[in-house]
Protein backbone atom coordinates (compact mmCIF):
# COMPACT_ATOMS: atom_id res chain seq x y z
CA UNK A 1 0.00 0.00 0.00
CA UNK A 2 1.24 3.49 -0.67
CA UNK A 3 0.20 4.92 2.67
CA UNK A 4 -3.38 5.86 1.83
CA UNK A 5 -5.92 3.61 3.47
CA UNK A 6 -9.23 2.68 1.90
CA UNK A 7 -10.89 5.01 4.39
CA UNK A 8 -8.71 7.94 3.29
CA UNK A 9 -9.51 7.31 -0.38
CA UNK A 10 -13.25 6.98 0.33
CA UNK A 11 -13.16 10.13 2.46
CA UNK A 12 -11.40 12.00 -0.36
CA UNK A 13 -14.05 10.90 -2.87
CA UNK A 14 -16.85 11.89 -0.47
CA UNK A 15 -15.25 15.32 0.08
CA UNK A 16 -14.97 15.78 -3.68
CA UNK A 17 -18.67 15.02 -4.13
CA UNK A 18 -19.56 17.37 -1.29
CA UNK A 19 -17.52 20.19 -2.85
CA UNK A 20 -19.26 19.55 -6.18
CA UNK A 21 -22.70 19.80 -4.54
CA UNK A 22 -21.72 23.09 -2.90
CA UNK A 23 -20.48 24.35 -6.27
CA UNK A 24 -23.79 23.36 -7.91
CA UNK A 25 -25.90 25.09 -5.23
CA UNK A 26 -23.87 28.29 -5.51
CA UNK A 27 -24.14 28.12 -9.32
CA UNK A 28 -27.93 27.79 -9.17
CA UNK A 29 -28.29 30.62 -6.63
CA UNK A 30 -26.04 33.07 -8.47
CA UNK A 31 -27.42 32.27 -11.91
CA UNK A 32 -30.96 32.72 -10.59
CA UNK A 33 -30.03 36.17 -9.29
CA UNK A 34 -28.32 37.06 -12.57
CA UNK A 35 -31.36 35.99 -14.61
CA UNK A 36 -33.62 38.12 -12.41
CA UNK A 37 -31.22 41.07 -12.68
CA UNK A 38 -31.01 40.65 -16.45
CA UNK A 39 -34.80 40.56 -16.77
CA UNK A 40 -35.27 43.67 -14.63
CA UNK A 41 -32.28 45.83 -15.55
CA UNK A 42 -31.73 45.07 -19.20
CA UNK A 43 -34.60 43.08 -20.69
CA UNK A 44 -34.01 41.67 -24.12
CA UNK A 45 -30.19 41.85 -24.10
CA UNK A 46 -29.62 38.26 -23.02
CA UNK A 47 -26.11 38.89 -21.68
CA UNK A 48 -26.78 36.40 -18.88
CA UNK A 49 -26.24 33.51 -21.29
CA UNK A 50 -22.46 34.07 -21.20
CA UNK A 51 -22.01 33.53 -17.43
CA UNK A 52 -24.38 30.55 -17.67
CA UNK A 53 -22.32 28.97 -20.45
CA UNK A 54 -18.92 29.73 -18.92
CA UNK A 55 -19.70 28.74 -15.38
CA UNK A 56 -21.87 25.85 -16.58
CA UNK A 57 -18.92 24.45 -18.49
CA UNK A 58 -16.73 24.74 -15.39
CA UNK A 59 -19.41 23.01 -13.32
CA UNK A 60 -19.73 20.23 -15.91
CA UNK A 61 -15.96 19.67 -15.89
CA UNK A 62 -15.97 19.63 -12.09
CA UNK A 63 -18.76 17.03 -12.15
CA UNK A 64 -16.90 14.92 -14.71
CA UNK A 65 -13.80 14.94 -12.53
CA UNK A 66 -15.74 13.93 -9.44
CA UNK A 67 -18.10 11.34 -10.92
CA UNK A 68 -16.51 10.06 -14.14
CA UNK A 69 -12.80 10.22 -13.42
CA UNK A 70 -12.92 9.50 -9.68
CA UNK A 71 -10.79 6.37 -10.05
CA UNK A 72 -7.74 8.41 -11.01
CA UNK A 73 -6.43 8.17 -7.46
CA UNK A 74 -6.62 4.38 -7.39
CA UNK A 75 -4.87 4.25 -10.76
CA UNK A 76 -2.10 6.51 -9.43
CA UNK A 77 -1.88 4.37 -6.28
CA UNK A 78 -1.45 1.22 -8.39
CA UNK A 79 1.19 2.89 -10.56
CA UNK A 80 3.04 4.07 -7.46
CA UNK A 81 2.99 0.56 -5.98
CA UNK A 82 4.31 -0.80 -9.28
CA UNK A 83 7.11 1.77 -9.30
CA UNK A 84 8.06 0.82 -5.75
CA UNK A 85 8.11 -2.87 -6.68
CA UNK A 86 10.17 -2.15 -9.81
CA UNK A 87 12.70 -0.22 -7.79
CA UNK A 88 12.79 -2.96 -5.18
CA UNK A 89 12.14 -0.74 -2.24
CA UNK A 90 9.57 0.60 0.09
CA UNK A 91 8.77 4.11 1.16
CA UNK A 92 11.72 6.26 2.01
CA UNK A 93 14.17 3.91 0.38
CA UNK A 94 15.97 5.20 -2.69
CA UNK A 95 17.93 3.01 -5.03
CA UNK A 96 20.21 4.41 -7.67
Amino acid sequence: MTGRSAYDRARGRAEGKYRFYIHAVVFIAVITLLVIFDALASPGTGWVIWPILGWGLALALHGARVFLFADKDTIVDRMTEQELRNRGGGRGETRR
